[in-house]
Parts: structure tokens; sequence; C-alpha cells
């Protein structure tokens, strides 16, 4: 008996263990089952927020500071006399911020007519992947120049608005691949005073950049503007930049040449003369140093 007993013992465990399997089986599969594809952001479309001259559909990361030095020589065409541009200079140095993922603001400080600038960029779409994910990222760009030479006529009624000049723009880019970034960027500056009466203060431009990873450190980059209505018919030419990015650690560092002297949006797209066939283009070099100034938030 038993012997008996235990026989049926053992089947009763059996019986009443077996649902419990199965319901821990159930909450093991609905946990696998919760576990789909979450949405993210694509990142690292470009090293930098800036291409060469123009903006990047990339953000610094919140809670960053991103301490800026642009350096562009002279003319290459001025020959051994001027030691191929290397004896003059022109140099922009900047603060950008990192605000959200999706939102930055900058300052900066060039020495090309001692302008003084600020930009804010948000972008309202991310390029993502996962449910709910968008193929490109759109990025809205607002800036302000303000010029610091003295009047060319100070005996006039001079007005610090005429100084002043602003550009809207707007980025849609993508990264195709690890290796493939590129972006177009439809921009509309507009001076507040112009040089001559026939002059326009409108000035609209499609630009358009890219990155082609090399390596693990390394990137050829590019940049070109193509002014579409406004720029004068004569003396002024759209601005096209070659560089290659190298990064060492929290510094990325991009040797570059181009036929624009001024490093912002009014002075590039605006007022750049130098002309790629005539040799007229500058070497210069830009030195990006990465500020962590508060822990970020996870996003």
């Amino acid at each position: 008996m038993t012997t008996t007993f235990y026989r049926v013992a053992l089947l009763l465990c059996i019986v009443l263990a077996r649902p419990v399997a199965m319901h821990a089986q159930d909450d093991l599969l609905s946990l696998v089952g919760e576990d789909k594809p979450q949405k993210q952001r694509v990142k690292y479309a470009f090293k930098s927020s800036r291409v060469i001259n123009s903006h990047s559909m990339e953000f610094i990361n919140p809670g960053t500071m991103d301490f800026r030095i642009l350096h562009r020589f002279g003319s290459l065409d001025q020959g051994y006399k001027n030691f191929f541009g290397l004896d003059q200079a022109s140099m922009r140095m900047s603060f950008d911020f990192g605000l959200l993922h999706n939102l930055m603001a900058g300052v900066g400080r060039s020495t090309f007519k001692k302008e003084v600038d600020a930009f804010v960029k948000y972008a309202p779409i991310c390029q993502s992947t996962g449910p709910g994910s968008s193929p490109v990222t759109v990025a809205l760009v607002s800036g302000i120049t303000i010029d610091g030479l003295p009047w060319a006529d100070p005996t006039r009624q001079n007005y610090f608005t005429s100084r002043m000049a602003y550009y809207n723009q707007i980025i849609i880019g993508r990264k195709f691949s690890e290796a493939l970034t590129l972006q177009v960027m439809p921009t509309m500056v507009h001076k507040n005073l112009v040089q001559l009466a026939t002059d326009k203060n409108d000035i609209y431009a499609l630009g358009v950049g890219g990155r082609i990873k090399l390596s693990k450190r390394m990137a050829f980059t590019w940049d070109y503007t193509y002014c579409i209505d406004g720029l004068p018919e004569t003396g002024y030419y759209n601005p096209l930049s070659f560089g290659l990015d190298i990064e060492t650690g929290g510094h990325v560092f991009q040797l570059h040449v181009s036929n624009a002297v001024g490093m912002n949006e009014r002075a590039f797209i605006t007022e750049t003369t130098g002309q790629w066939g005539q040799g007229q283009v500058r070497f210069g070099f830009n030195l990006s140093r990465m500020f962590q100034l508060k822990k970020a938030a996870l996003n």
C-alpha cells in the first residue's frame, strides 16, 4: 500500500506541476515576444556638425561643447612670393553647444570682415531604424551675422541693422551605409545692406555635401553651393571645398582646400571670389575639440 501511495502522490505532483511549467513557458515566450525591434536614431553620418563650410545633418551630444578653430591660408596662385598663401590667413573660432539630441546652437567670430555669427539648428525628423522609422534627417538652420568693419562712409547716417545679415537653411540628408552619407541644403541668405543699388538683398542657393569613409578614423568630405539667384553677375563664384577628416580621440582634424575665404554662410555663399580653374584656391584646416559640460541623459 505504501508503494501505491507513493505512486499516486508522484502522479498528482506531475499533473499539478504540468500547468505551472506550461504557464512559466508561456511567460518566457511572452517576454521573448515583447523584445521587438526598437526605433533607433542613426548616428555618425558625419564626424562633425559641419561638412567643411556647410552645416551637416549631424548633431553633437546633449551636454557637450564643440570648440572649433577654422584656419584658411591665402590663395595658392600667389606663388612663392607669398609662400603659396601660407603668409596669409583667415580664421574663425566658435563654440557650439548640444542642447538636445536634435537641437544645438553656436556662436563664432571670424577675422574676415570681423564678423560675429550665431545659429540654431533643429531636426524635427531624424533618420532612424525600426518601427515608425524615417529614411532621412530633416534639419532646419537659422543664423545671423554681424559685420564688424568700420563704416565705409562714417559721415553719413549709418544704422546698426545695416551690419546684419540672416540665413535660413533646410538640410535633407541620409546615411546610406557606414561608408556613404549625402545631403542637400536649400538656403536663403538675406543682407540688410548691399554694396550696389542693383544688387539683390536675397540670395537663393542649393548646397550639396557628402562623406565617404576611408577607414575607421579617416573620411573624405566635400561640399558645394550653387547660387540660383541673387548673386552679382561678375566677380563672385560658387564655393567648392574638399577635405580629409582625421579623428584622433576627442579631436576631429580636417585638412581641406577651398576657393572660399569666409567661413560662415553669408560669407562663403555670397562673397566667394576665387576660381578653381585659375588656381585661386586656399589650403586650410579645421580643428574640433569636444568638451563634456554635463552628463548626458539616455535618449
